[in-house]
């Protein structure tokens, strides 16, 4: 059920930066209308929504601010569709945060397992009883994935849905367990939706569920993180966000890859990930060379006494 993009409306969550602004600069590029929805917009965002801002023209780009945690506001994206397009064809819940192992370069606190709720400057509270990251990284796209399929049978349309799994789902690392488990679930959610392309109800209309499975992308999610250290400058080479972008369009437009398909994108390598006996991410783009530091770290907080002590 491979989808022409043209003339077609996508909304993508974490739009604002990385690899999520490059999908959308390149659905715009190819003529798709497109809703950035984040909370902010970093420069050059801004000015992509700016130069396709011209209500009477085609493409269209729109900011809405969005909190991905927030469930109302994911709802308030489609009525935006709606409002301004008729409907959405393309959905992307891209958004997602890092779990840096620390925080003392960083102004505002992170969810993270070894920073443990109520201690250090961890984002969670107990008060909370959930992980703000596994709110961003896994449960927001669970929800928007629901809402787009509802979304696609109340309009009557095939539509396609395209996530942001990573090669961490293909491995484990105690540096970033909440990172990693997140993963791990949209590539198994992912791959648990691979029917809806062919639905056997003539009432369910055909709906791709893929994903890509980048490596070691060159944006802020790395390069404003303390996780910058665990890549070693001559060893370790950066996958371009373009690549992946290119990667998620073709996911939309081709059938090389059907419904439930995870993919995996190193630099200058693209191949799928097998459910089962996959020999594992490895190439270039697809390797942390330094991650020992990210362990000795951890190591380094659990020998403090008071780790995750609560009052």
């Amino acid at each position: 059920m491979a989808l022409d993009v043209a003339s077609k409306v996508a909304i993508i969550t974490g739009a604002g930066s990385g690899i999520n602004f490059s999908f959308a600069k390149l659905l715009l590029e190819n003529k798709c209308n497109v809703i950035l929805a984040d909370l902010t917009l970093r420069p050059e965002a801004a000015d992509l929504v700016s130069s396709y801002s011209d209500g009477s023209a085609t493409p269209r780009a729109i900011y809405m601010r969005v909190d991905v945690t927030d469930w109302k506001q994911l709802e308030e994206m489609f009525r935006m569709a709606e409002h301004e397009f008729g409907h959405a064809d393309i959905i992307c819940p891209g958004a997602g945060v890092f779990e840096p192992v620390s925080t003392a370069k960083n102004e505002v606190p992170f969810s993270n397992f070894w920073i443990p709720p109520a201690t250090g400057s961890s984002a969670d509270s107990p008060q909370m009883s959930r992980y703000a990251s596994i709110d961003i990284n896994l449960s927001h796209p669970i929800r928007c994935t629901q809402l787009a399929i509802s979304h696609f049978i109340r309009h009557k349309i095939p539509g396609s849905i395209v996530l942001i799994s990573s090669m961490a789902a293909q491995s484990s690392y105690i540096g970033c367990p909440l990172y990693v488990a997140a993963k791990h679930g949209i590539s198994g959610f992912v791959r648990s939706l691979a029917g809806l392309e062919r639905p056997p109800n003539p009432k369910v209309p055909p709906i791709r569920v893929s994903a890509v499975a980048p490596g070691i992308v060159k944006t802020p999610i790395w390069l404003e993180s303390d996780k910058i250290q665990w890549l070693h400058s001559e060893k370790d080479k950066w996958v371009a966000p373009e690549e992946v972008a290119d990667v998620m369009l073709g996911l939309i437009q081709k059938d090389d890859y059907k419904g439930g398909s995870v993919v995996e994108v190193g630099r200058n390598k693209v191949r799928k990930v097998e459910m089962l006996n996959d020999p594992g991410p490895q190439g270039d783009g697809l390797t942390v060379s330094a991650g020992v530091k990210g362990v000795e770290e951890v190591w380094k907080r659990l020998s403090e006494p008071s780790w995750g002590q609560y009052t």
